[in-house]
């Protein structure tokens, strides 16, 4: 899944916190940490499932510029035959909520007990299974259209789990940890979301009305029958908030920045619009070297990106140990750390020269 402007990095002291966190996930994949509890889940309809070998993914609340987020749940064709997906999930520890990623494997591992709805009621996945390589959908909790889709079978499930919560441990967080059986699925294989999710996150994070601080929790468009359409009659808006919205944003000015823990999480600089001179010629060039600095900021953070995410789908092919894979994630975020604070620098040194006197008369230095 993917995501997110605001993001905190496993600095000596967040590291510790994690390592020592309430819910320890070995091979969780960690994408930010903040001190704001995410809001409680939506009450919405699942779309049909558009056909077979699709894999419902439950909608949650990601974290971008100082403020949550929805994530519309969606049906995914999943990556290979036989595989799940275990969903992302909030957990709470040494005064922090941590983000883990979702991935898919052969199993569904620990998603924080997590009562998403739809199969997902805190521990695996009761929304369907595979069987000689192909998917069968339990109707009893997935929305499945017969005429379309002939695996299904009828198994009864109760849930008692009956709970909007959206994060594990805290002030009012659900109390689960993972299984031994779990803890074993940790060390499968596992993918990382796919590209269709990735660009369903990128589409969710654009989109203003997702907000937390917009929807109050009831967000427009709470799942999809398929990947980024967020329109149209497959498009499901909540039917209420599954609890009262507190906000939490208005704290974020005095919540220390949070910072990148990947590449791919590194916030671009904040480019200030100088003043015009007066001169038409300088105010121009200046634009365009505005323009080369933020392209070649945008071709390293990419490079940087690129050579993480291989590392990352080495770390998953090998079953790298947790241990290294902890150091793995250190070394990312200090890289994409280090890369965010230099491209900041080099912003504000950039409008700094461009905003002092010239030495002979008025104007920007040429």
């Amino acid at each position: 899944m993917r995501k997110v402007a605001v993001r905190s990095i496993l600095g000596a002291l967040v590291l510790l916190a994690i390592g020592f966190a309430m819910v320890p996930v070995a091979s969780a994949q960690i994408g930010v940490s903040i001190t704001i509890a995410p809001p409680a889940l939506p009450v919405y309809d699942q779309p049909l499932c558009p056909g077979d070998g699709y894999i419902w993914t439950p909608g949650y609340w990601a974290w971008n510029d100082g403020g949550y987020f929805w994530v519309p749940g969606t049906w995914i064709l999943a990556p290979q035959v036989g595989f799940l997906w275990t969903p992302p999930w909030w957990g709470w520890g040494n005064g922090i909520y941590v983000f883990h990623e979702g991935y898919w494997g052969p199993h569904v591992g620990f998603y924080g007990g997590i009562s998403y709805g739809f199969g997902y009621f805190g521990n695996g996945y009761e929304g369907g299974r595979w069987d000689g390589g192909h998917f069968f959908y339990n109707r009893s909790v997935t929305n499945v259209n017969v005429t379309v889709v002939k695996n299904v079978y009828n198994t009864t499930i109760i849930n008692r789990n009956v709970t909007r919560v959206s994060y594990n441990g805290g002030n009012g967080g659900i109390n689960a940890r993972p299984s031994a059986e779990e803890e074993r699925y940790e060390s499968e294989r596992h993918v990382p979301p796919v590209a269709a999710q990735t660009q369903h996150f990128e589409a969710a994070r654009g989109n203003p009305q997702f907000r937390a601080a917009e929807n109050h929790g009831k967000p427009p468009v709470a799942a999809t029958a398929r990947p980024g359409e967020f329109n149209g009659r497959e498009a499901v808006p909540a039917k209420e908030a599954g609890g009262e919205y507190r906000g939490g944003e208005e704290h974020a000015a005095n919540t220390p920045a949070a910072k990148p823990s990947h590449a791919r999480e590194i916030t671009p600089p904040t480019r200030n619009a100088l003043p015009s001179t007066g001169d038409a010629k300088a105010d121009a060039k200046y634009q365009q070297q505005q323009q080369k600095l933020a392209q070649r900021q945008d071709q390293e953070r990419q490079k940087l990106q690129a050579q993480q995410e291989k590392e990352d789908q080495r770390m998953q092919q090998q079953k790298y140990t947790a241990e290294r894979q902890q150091q793995t994630e250190q070394r990312h975020a200090q890289q994409a750390q280090q890369m965010q604070d230099r491209h900041q620098q080099e912003q504000t040194h950039f409008e700094q020269s461009h905003s002092a006197p010239a030495s002979h008369g008025g104007g920007r230095p040429r």
